[in-house]
């Protein structure tokens, strides 16, 4: 599906919404939290690091936003319990759902897979894959109680064509396709929740200077350039939009 890159939203876009963004403390779950927060939203900071997401809390009370909230949680060592504790904690403050932006993520790797540690794969999948799905189903009934809830996960351009040495991190996101074709096909009419896929393209950020560290970081957009995309998919404009491919850029010549 074509990108959003110029869609304008509108300033009270997600006015009234409580949306959950997992890797707020920095790049793009920052910027989609602050983005999210200028427009209306009260965003539920999610991260592993508490120092960064009081920074993103600080950002968005200062900018003027809804009040967030923090909450602490490290997927690589959450358990199914965890989950579930949050699904109660945020019952009991908010009583629902109408966004899940799944943007926490790990590189892992570039390496050839015959040199593939079986460790750090087990972790890239813990990060990528299980804990998405295993916090998305704890979630699920909050989300069913929004009227218009938009779940988004991050893909990867490498989990849509795999490419050599990319090894843990491309078969995650093909993973994260693959799950989310599934889900969204659940979904489909029976709740007013869409499930899509989000791929943010070359961007700005520490994960982007892992994989690529030769490469000139100027030459490529920031995260605050590829919001549009992350506003349009969150917000009521993009309704009836379940099951797709998004990217949040065109492909680079």
């Amino acid at each position: 599906m074509n990108c959003k890159i110029d869609y304008q939203p509108r300033e009270d876009l997600l006015q009234g919404r409580i949306l959950v963004v997992t890797g707020a403390g920095d790049g793009i779950g920052r910027a989609a939290a602050l983005a999210y927060a200028r427009h209306g939203a009260t965003v539920i900071l999610l991260g592993r690091t508490v120092d960064k997401l009081e920074s993103t809390y600080d950002a968005i009370e200062a900018a003027g936003g809804p009040q967030p909230a923090i909450f602490p949680l490290n997927l690589e060592g959450a358990s199914l319990r965890d989950y579930q504790d949050m699904a109660e904690t945020l019952h009991n403050e908010f009583g629902r759902l109408d966004g899940l932006l799944h943007n926490a993520g790990l590189l892992g790797r570039i390496t050839p897979f015959e040199q593939y540690n079986p460790e750090l794969w087990e972790q890239v999948m813990q990060v990528n894959v299980n804990g998405p799905i295993w916090m998305t189903q704890a979630l699920l009934p909050l989300l069913q109680a929004s009227d218009d809830a938009s779940v988004i996960f991050t893909s990867s351009g490498v989990g849509r064509q795999g490419r050599a040495y990319w090894g843990a991190y491309a078969v995650s996101k093909f993973a994260t396709e693959g799950f989310v074709q599934v889900l969204a096909d659940e979904v489909d009419n029976q709740y007013a929740i869409r499930v899509n896929t989000l791929n943010p393209g070359a961007t700005r950020t520490q994960m982007r200077r892992g994989a690529f560290p030769g490469e000139d970081p100027e030459t490529l957009r920031t995260p605050d350039d590829i919001m549009p995309t992350y506003l349009w998919l969150m917000g009521p404009d993009s309704q009836g939009v379940n099951g797709e491919q998004v990217d949040a850029q065109p492909p680079r010549a």
